[in-house]
């Protein structure tokens, strides 16, 4: 969600390569393309909303009712709906330590999990990344079991989330909710797949973005640089060059708008 959608259009378009289509949800709505296929989606926020420039990840479940419900018990917060938007049912919520995210249930964008400019991984940066892989997992239904839903597992001090043998998610513990960075404070990352990350910071410079103030690291989720774009919205690009990052088929969830 952004306060001007043009500029977040022109911006992401020089940065990512990204082409923009109308949306189902209205003019104030577009869908990012990369290689003709969606990839993300980009919302002009109103005027008299005074809240943060985000990316947010939206998961796809069956009943936005019966997860909100799932969510409260659990002692988190659902801060608006579930409500009607398009053709489908959505709510956004934050997780007991303050990282927001979306519920979407209807059709949901489809693309390979690390494939072009798509979504390559989400990351949750927690307190707890134990406590916090419960209550997901309570919520969404991870390592349930049940056909069509992700599996969980504890490697190497985090949490890992994989849909089949890619993986969607990773956990982390080190999030302080009283730090003053918002990087550092709780929070969902999105993380954007590129193949020259010197090339992509510099443009996001020329663009009107920022690169943090953070040391880019090489982990398994590759080389990473975060930016800030124009309007304050941060995102991670990241080279997939470690096994946390694997092309294939299309997943619907997590899916980052």
């Amino acid at each position: 969600m952004t306060h001007d959608l043009p500029a977040a259009q022109a911006f992401y378009s020089e940065v990512l390569g990204w082409r923009f289509r109308p949306g189902t949800l209205g003019v104030e709505f577009s869908i990012a393309l990369a290689d003709r296929q969606p990839v993300a989606g980009i919302g002009a926020l109103s005027p008299s909303w005074r809240v943060a420039v985000a990316w947010m990840p939206y998961f796809a479940v069956t009943s936005a009712d019966e997860t909100a419900a799932r969510i409260l018990e659990r002692g988190a917060t659902v801060a608006v709906g579930p409500l009607e938007v398009g053709d489908g049912r959505a709510a956004i919520a934050a997780d007991r330590d303050g990282a927001v995210f979306g519920l979407w249930q209807g059709q949901t964008l489809s693309w390979a999990v690390g494939q072009g400019a798509a979504p390559a991984c989400l990351e949750l940066r927690t307190r707890d990344a134990f406590d916090a892989a419960i209550f997901y997992a309570e919520v969404l239904g991870w390592a349930s079991g049940l056909p069509g839903t992700c599996d969980v597992t504890y490697e190497h001090d985090e949490v890992i989330v994989r849909d089949g043998e890619q993986t969607v998610a990773a956990l982390r513990g080190g999030g302080v909710e009283t730090a003053p960075d918002p990087h550092i404070r709780p929070r969902w990352h999105v993380h954007f797949p590129v193949t020259d990350i010197e090339r992509v910071t510099a443009t996001a410079v020329a663009a009107g973005g920022v690169v943090m103030p953070v040391t880019p690291t090489a982990d398994s989720m590759g080389c990473q640089a975060v930016i800030r774009d124009p309007d304050g919205g941060l995102f991670t690009v990241s080279t997939p060059q470690g096994p946390g990052l694997v092309t294939g088929r299309a997943v619907s969830h997590p899916a980052p708008v």
